[in-house]
Parts: C-alpha cells; sequence; structure tokens
C-alpha cells in the first residue's frame, strides 16, 4: 500500500512537472508583456502629468513664466524689438521739426555727412531706455499680467481647448509690446526727445510659443492633458500586475523598475534634442537665446519629474535587489547588519540599555519595518511636487530609520545566552 501511495504521488508530480512549463510561459509572456506596456506609459505619464498640471493650471504656469522676465536673454529680445517699432516712428527729419525754417536747410546738409552715424547713436539711445523699461518692475509686472491673460491661448495652441481673446497667429502665441512701447517712449520725452511724443500707438509681438506642427499635436496633446492623474496611474497598475503575475517577482521588480527609469530617461533626452529642433526651425529674426529660455521655463517642471521618476526607479530596483536572495545582495546586508552590531557591542560596553524596548522591537521588528515603509510611501504621495532630491531625502531618512530599529532590536533569548556565557 505504501508502494502504491509512493507510485501515485510519483505520477502527480510528473504530471504537473509536464503541465507545469507550459502554463509558466504563458504567465512570463503576460507578465513581460503587462510590465512593458506599463514602462512606455511611464514617459506618455510624465507629458500627461506636465499638460495637466503646466499648461491647463493657469496658476501654475503663470509661476513659471514670471521669472522669464528677469533673463538677460529675453530682457535683450524685447528691448530689441521694442527699439525696432520705435525707430521706424523717429527718423531725423523728425527732429528738424522743432528748427526754425531758415535753418533746417543748412542742418540738413551738415546731418547729411553725419546721418548714418547719428541715427545709430539715436538707436542706441532708444535701446537704452528701452532696457531701462524692461529691468523694472513695471515690466516684471507687465509680463506677469500678460501671461495670465494669454494663458488660454497657450491652452489652445497646445490642447484646442480655451477660449476668450485668444492670440493665436500663424500657430504662435505672443505678446502685444504696445503697454511697453508707451512707457519708452514717456522715458523718450521725460530725456528730452520730445519728437517721441508724436508717435502713435505701436502695436508689436514678442512670441512666446511658436511651432509649425502645433496643429498636428493638438489632438494627441489634448488626450494627455485629459489623461492627467488616470494615465500615471494605469502605468504604475499595469507594472504592478506585471511583477505579480512573474515567476520571479523580485526579479521582475527590479527589470521593471530600471524599466521605467529607461524609458522616462529616453523622454529626457528627447526633450534636449527637440529643444534644437525647435530653435532651428525659428525664423531669422527671433531669438534663440530667448526663445530657449522660455523653452526651458515651460519644461522645468517636467524635466524635474523625469529625474524624480528615474530616481525613484533606480531606488526600487536597489532596493529589490538587496532584499533578495543573492550572495552579493546577502553580503551587502551582512556588511550593514555587522557594522551596527559593532556599535550596538561598543554601546554594550559602555553601559548602554535599550530596556523593555529592545525586546518589543524585536518581536513587532516585521511590522515596525513595513509601517516605516508606509510611512515613506506617504510622505511621497503628499508631497505637492516631489524632486529627485525629495526622493534620495525619503530614501536615506527610511535607510536610517532601519538602522535605528536594528540598533535598537535585541533578542531576549540571545541576552539570557550571553548573560549565562559571562557568568
Amino acid at each position: 500500500m505504501k508502494r502504491l501511495r509512493e507510485r501515485v504521488a510519483a505520477l502527480e508530480s510528473a504530471q504537473q512537472t509536464a503541465v507545469r512549463p507550459g502554463h509558466h510561459r504563458v504567465r512570463a509572456f503576460f507578465s513581460a508583456l503587462l510590465i512593458v506596456v506599463g514602462c512606455v506609459l511611464a514617459p506618455l505619464s510624465v507629458v500627461a502629468a506636465w499638460a495637466a498640471q503646466e499648461v491647463g493650471n493657469t496658476d501654475r504656469y503663470v509661476a513659471t513664466v514670471a521669472p522669464i522676465a528677469a533673463n538677460g536673454d529675453v530682457q535683450n529680445a524685447v528691448a530689441n524689438r521694442v527699439t525696432d517699432a520705435v525707430m521706424q516712428h523717429i527718423d531725423l527729419n523728425t527732429l528738424l521739426e522743432g528748427v526754425a525754417p531758415a535753418d533746417r536747410p543748412r542742418l540738413t546738409a551738415a546731418l547729411g555727412k553725419l546721418g548714418g552715424a547719428l541715427e545709430n547713436a539715436l538707436k542706441s539711445f532708444v535701446h537704452d531706455k528701452a532696457k531701462q523699461v524692461v529691468a523694472s518692475d513695471r515690466f516684471q509686472t507687465f509680463w506677469t499680467d500678460a501671461n495670465r491673460k494669454i494663458h488660454s491661448s497657450v491652452d489652445k495652441a497646445l490642447t484646442g481647448s480655451g477660449g476668450g481673446a485668444v492670440k493665436l497667429t500663424d500657430n504662435a502665441v505672443q505678446i502685444d509690446l504696445a503697454p511697453v512701447i508707451d512707457q519708452v517712449k514717456e522715458r523718450l520725452v521725460a530725456d528730452g526727445l520730445t519728437a517721441a511724443g508724436k508717435i502713435p500707438e505701436v502695436h508689436t509681438q514678442f512670441t512666446i510659443v511658436k511651432s509649425d506642427d502645433i496643429g498636428k499635436l493638438k489632438t494627441g496633446f489634448r488626450l494627455l492633458q485629459l489623461a492627467g492623474f488616470w494615465l500615471p496611474v494605469l502605468a504604475i497598475l499595469l507594472v504592478a500586475a506585471g511583477v505579480l503575475l512573474a515567476l520571479r517577482r523580485r526579479r521582475a521588480l527590479v527589470a521593471a523598475a530600471l524599466g521605467v527609469a529607461f524609458a522616462t530617461l529616453v523622454l529626457g533626452l528627447g526633450l534636449t534634442v527637440f529643444r534644437a529642433v525647435y530653435l532651428d526651425a525659428l525664423p531669422p529674426s527671433a531669438s534663440q537665446p530667448a526663445a530657449g529660455a522660455v523653452y526651458d521655463a515651460l519644461v522645468r517642471l517636467m524635466r524635474t519629474t523625469i529625474r524624480m521618476v528615474v530616481v525613484l526607479g533606480i531606488v526600487v530596483a536597489l532596493a529589490a535587489w538587496l532584499t533578495g536572495p543573492g550572495r552579493r545582495a546577502a553580503l551587502v546586508r551582512q556588511l550593514w547588519h555587522s557594522g551596527i552590531r559593532s556599535v550596538r557591542s561598543t554601546a554594550d560596553h559602555y553601559g548602554m540599555r535599550t530596556g523593555p524596548v529592545g525586546p518589543w522591537i524585536h518581536r513587532y521588528r516585521r511590522w515596525i519595518v513595513w509601517a516605516l515603509v508606509a510611512v515613506a510611501l506617504v510622505v511621497y504621495l503628499v508631497w505637492s511636487y516631489p524632486t529627485a532630491w525629495v526622493v534620495v531625502g525619503i530614501a536615506l531618512a527610511l535607510l536610517l530609520a532601519f538602522a535605528i530599529v536594528d540598533f535598537l532590536d535585541e533578542d531576549p533569548a540571545a541576552d539570557i545566552t550571553r548573560t549565562g556565557a559571562s557568568e
């Protein structure tokens, strides 16, 4: 009878062995598929979050572009645009209007030899006044208010949504510099150039966003903006499902975390490449340094998110590897525990005792560790705009908490054994 049961058990084991490989292959396939799809959605999730937080939020957009007004390249580009607009309405003949009619022919003949130099000097004078205006607090206020008003234009340019007075011309979102020109005219008149007071109201545009491909990108960008919060959640759920379905979950978690980090890093490299392409496609009249400053400001939040996701993926992969059964991981853990035990032995030598805290921590150590991990996760989730340094800080704080738990952990049985041996 015993031999028969052994025979049946052997047959069942052989049958399970025959069926298991196919089952394992199916699980492995779907696990890999879910993880790959999640990794592909990771960079799209970063763009979706940026579209919802940056383009779809007026206050966030204004907070992003407001510092651009203090950028030297942008100020110089605005001053150049204002100077060109003003100089179109001021020439040497206009300045002769205040001269007596009898003296004009003689003065005109004299100016004929110096006309070019005087015109350059006049242009430099106007440019200096324009620079003073764009460097003032009034320009900062104008820039902020103007960008708040045209935010709907940026939203419409990139997503096709939004309304109001949209200043969208030739796939470009622009700011009307007429108020700045009026301030320059006031300064010119105050400094003696009374002819500037006769300049009519001048409208000239400063481009914030321009691309011939905006129309082609509207639909996709609008979908990403609508996805907003849900696309990152979907990416996380797909990766988690793939890891849970995997045969070797720890190894799958390491691969998934590194895959998400790599895919997001590719997006960061794409932003750098697109920046060069975008600037090269600008017309010759545009200021590339100013356009680069505006581009960098608009994608700063996205780049911050990219760095955060890359660091988070590396931290998760490293944590999964260090807690695994691998020989090198076990060596690292052994060195960690040995170092803490050495510190604890030194503390014991000098009479430091944990009292009832040590045995209590030893009893509930697993729960304490998971509670610390949960706290770190909650801190990360409630952080408004976590950066890469925030992730590093949370990871280091968690490591410190683990070290304290390991230091305070005291096994009562081991303590009794040490006491008996010493006696």
